[in-house]
């Protein structure tokens, strides 16, 4: 009998139906080995030998496992192929007391019977240089985090974590924070004109040998109004600041009122846009986000289901994708040649007539063998309609048509750029249609097609309205996980397998909340972050950690031994935790001084900071218990928010100032919570009663009529909005409405990202 070791029963069930009789493939059910929780499990003293501890509940599989391996011919570990997969492997040999002479170590990148039926024949020896890798990582991060996390609980709260990777995540959300707040608008002036194409011709300019347009392929909208945007003036391009007030941009309408608006230019050109390459770790999960709005935890959550296997009714269970942990953007030539027979029965001209190879651009990809992709081109998305979950759909759909995409054809489109003189100034039009759309039939990307009259040069136009359009600059938006994901890769901060964990972590732990899937620090990253950038500065720099990661790879590669790495790190990280524990107090990180008194005992008022962010309370504490907002930021504001940001705590108190309890008629008294403003019976704790203040949208409910649109909290705390005369009326949005409504379908419009608006009904397609 040979014993096969997979991590999940779903792989091993996938894979059972791949090997004969002789086989038996059973489940690690994950890590069996780890370091204790209950304490550090690094002898620092000893070349930081890690302490390895069987958990209890790992305990029986252990047993079981470890009976198997003594009765079996040959063990064959079969974990992942990543560094994680390798240290599995690892501790497999260790707990189970596996001899080299009958184990051999197996990888497979898809889980199909070819990938199994290979990797059998070509069996290694353990690569202890990864498993090397992979235990310096695992040690440098506990000392890190029990070392450092107790320290951030007596000197700020209790509950808080640091962590190498997560830190840097947290600082980078932080000063992006405080960038928008720091941040002041410059104005500025665009021109456009409205115009119409008469299609007359001005007698001093005829040219018989003009140049002209054909039609675009899906006809010209002749005789229609089209947009020209100022260009330049006096030959001499407008750049974004060259129109600073209104008082410009107004002289500039009126010098081109009552002239000729006279066809100039006209210029036609073919612009080819190429596929995207396929999907590695980083890029699935910033385009299920931006595409899909699933975080990264849920993406790789998805991602393993679909590559362990998913029960196909006959077929039972399949593994649907390659290996989803990789840097790498190859593709298996099977998978070229599926793809180009697959794209050929859709039409010869999908087809690409020679294999797209792309070569991956980060210098993170270190380990993994080929892109993410479907485990067989020919498998569309509509024919797994019915056997996935629409999650588990969806992220197949698109990593399928991520993949088939990469190996189709450019698109083709027509652009036709248009000038037109008057006065001084000269206006273009830009107009755009697709020609050929290639890739873009499976992987839509953002393509507007803009349809102009048909214009030859000396045509005149008439102006139908000039406006000046006035704007400020903005300032760059909050991280959502898709950019802070992108951000972190750029860096060279961590790898595909941290990104999930830390953006988890970070949010589990009070250090950001979610906003409309955008990433917003509260107080505590805050004040973490200014402790550690100040007193730790080497955990949260930038360059520091991508050279660890970089370290980690030279150990994989067999250059460094680990051991020096971290002692390297250690050292001097102990000596500076040593002396900050003496010199800083939690008083000195959490609290500050302010001019304002206690009102019910005159001694001076404190900001400290709590569990749902910075408070006033009086510094005479225990002995008066007095605690009131922030002023001007409801206990809500950020760090060095403008005043005036969050809940006016006074209108409210005063609003709700008859308000009595429903359980003990005493007085309810406003408060301000993790999510918000609520009301709080005076007799607390005696009496626990709460009720949730309504934040008004003041947009009437469009399903019942009745009542009005208010701001909610799910109960995992995702704001949600919904008809205050729930549960009558049970309409809701997750995204805030903006009071219009969609001109294609009246439905209520709501913000959608980057200041945009969409349609909030499920496919109209609306967007602005």
């Amino acid at each position: 009998m040979h014993l096969v070791i997979v991590e999940s029963p779903t792989k091993a069930k996938t894979i059972t139906k791949f090997l004969g009789k002789g086989y038996r493939v059973e489940s690690s059910f994950g890590h069996i080995r780890d370091l204790p929780k209950s304490k550090m499990g690094v002898d620092v003293e000893h070349d930081f030998s890690p302490l390895y501890v069987i958990p209890k509940d790992k305990a029986k599989q252990v047993a079981a496992l470890k009976k198997l391996a003594q009765k079996a011919d040959t063990v064959y570990l079969a974990t992942d192929e990543d560094r994680e997969g390798e240290a599995i492997s690892w501790h497999l040999t260790e707990a189970l007391h596996l001899t080299a002479d009958n184990t051999k170590r197996i990888t497979f990148h898809e889980i199909t019977r070819e990938a199994v039926d290979e990797a059998l024949k070509n069996p290694r020896a353990l690569d202890t240089k990864l498993v090397d890798a992979q235990q310096a990582r695992r040690v440098l991060d506990r000392l890190v985090g029990y070392e450092l996390s107790p320290f951030l609980w007596k000197k700020v709260a209790r509950g808080l974590s640091a962590g190498r990777v997560q830190s840097v995540a947290v600082r980078l959300i932080v000063e992006r924070e405080r960038e928008i707040q720091a941040f002041k608008p410059d104005e500025y002036w665009t021109i456009e004109a409205l115009l119409h194409a008469d299609q007359r011709r001005l007698p001093t300019q005829i040219n018989a040998d003009a140049p002209s347009v054909s039609p675009p392929s899906k006809g010209g909208n002749e005789g229609e109004v089209f947009t020209a945007r100022l260009q330049a003036i006096e030959d001499k391009a407008v750049e974004k600041f060259d129109i600073a007030n209104e008082a410009r941009a107004k002289e500039i309408v009126a010098l081109c009122e009552g002239k000729d608006w006279r066809v100039v230019n006209v210029a036609s050109k073919e612009v080819k846009r190429k596929p995207s390459p396929p999907f590695t770790t980083s890029t699935l999960q910033q385009e299920a986000n931006r595409k899909l709005g699933f975080s990264s935890k849920q993406t790789m959550y998805f991602a393993q289901q679909l590559y362990e296997g998913i029960e196909l009714g006959e077929e039972g269970s399949v593994g649907l994708i390659t290996y989803m942990r990789t840097d790498s953007v190859n593709l298996a030539d099977k998978f070229l040649t599926e793809a180009k027979e697959y794209l050929t029965t859709q039409g010869a001209q999908y087809a690409s007539a020679a294999p797209r190879r792309y070569t991956t651009k980060s210098k993170l990809a270190q380990e993994a063998h080929e892109a993410i992709r479907p485990t067989e081109a020919g498998r569309a998305p509509e024919t797994l309609r019915q056997r996935l979950s629409p999650e588990l759909w969806k992220l197949y759909d698109l990593i399928w048509r991520r993949a088939v995409a990469s190996q189709m054809p450019d698109a083709a489109l027509n652009q036709i750029v248009v000038d037109i003189a008057v006065n001084s100034f000269n206006f273009r039009a830009v107009g755009s249609t697709v020609a050929f759309d290639g890739y873009l039939k499976y992987y839509p990307d953002a393509v507007t097609e803009t349809l102009l009259p048909v214009l030859r040069t000396d045509d005149r136009v008439e102006p139908v309205e000039v406006k000046p359009i006035q704007h400020f600059t903005e300032p760059k938006p909050r991280y959502s996980e898709a950019s802070l994901i992108k951000t972190l890769e750029e860096l060279g901060i961590g790898r595909p397998s941290t990104y999930a964990p830390t953006l988890s972590t970070i949010v589990e732990r009070g250090y950001v909340t979610k906003e409309d899937r955008r990433l917003s620090p509260t107080d505590t990253a805050f004040v973490v972050t200014d402790l550690l950038v100040q007193h730790f500065p080497t955990v949260v720099d930038y360059q520091f950690t991508a050279k660890m990661e970089d370290e980690f790879d030279e150990i994989a590669n067999g250059v460094r031994p680990w051991v020096p790495v971290i002692k390297e790190f250690y050292t001097p990280f102990k000596a500076q935790l040593t002396i900050k524990e003496k010199e800083l107090s939690k008083k000195e990180l959490t609290t500050e001084e302010t001019d304002e008194v206690c009102d019910k005992c005159g001694k001076p008022m404190v900001i400290r900071l709590g569990r749902f962010g910075k408070f006033m309370a009086c510094s005479g504490y225990p002995e008066c218990k007095n605690t009131k907002p922030v002023p001007g930021s409801g206990n809500g504001k950020k760090n060095g928010a403008p005043e005036g940001t969050g809940p006016d705590m006074s209108a409210l108190q005063e609003k709700y100032k008859g308000e009595t309890c429903a359980t003990c008629s005493a007085p309810m008294v406003v408060k301000y919570g993790r999510f918000g403003p609520f009301l709080s019976c005076s007799r607390y704790p005696e009496c626990k009663t709460i009720k949730n203040i309504e934040q008004s949208t003041g947009i009437a409910c469009p399903a019942c009529g009745k009542g009005e649109i208010v701001a909610k909290r799910s109960r995992r705390g995702k704001p949600f909005y919904s008809c205050n005369q729930y549960p009558n009326c049970t309409f809701a949005l997750w995204s805030k409405p903006t009071g219009e409504k969609c001109p294609n379908c009246g439905s209520l419009l709501v913000y959608g990202a980057k200041d945009t608006t969409r349609c909030s009904k499920k496919g109209c397609g609306y967007k602005s």
